[in-house]
């Protein structure tokens, strides 16, 4: 499992430099191609957080043990590409 922690980490970091749009906007690249952006209620940065949290949790799900109890199951439709 550390591993799969290990490699969500280092498939998920940004690159480039934030760009800032019209309207209050910014938006930054990661790495797996993701294009994250800041809206109304959170920022770039809450987003990049977010994208993080969720790729780890993905990676650690796939390789966690069979029957060991989930809080949330993963949906097939919300894995990374």
């Amino acid at each position: 499992m550390h591993r799969a922690k290990a490699d969500a980490r280092a498939s998920h970091v940004t690159v480039g430099l934030v760009r800032h749009l019209p309207g209050n906007r910014e938006e930054i690249d990661c790495s797996c191609g993701m294009t994250l952006t800041n809206g109304p209620q959170w920022s770039l940065d809450e987003h990049i957080r977010l994208h993080r949290a969720e790729a780890r949790y993905l990676a650690l799900s796939r390789v966690a043990p069979a029957g060991m109890p989930r809080i949330i199951p993963v949906d097939p439709g919300r894995l990374p590409r």
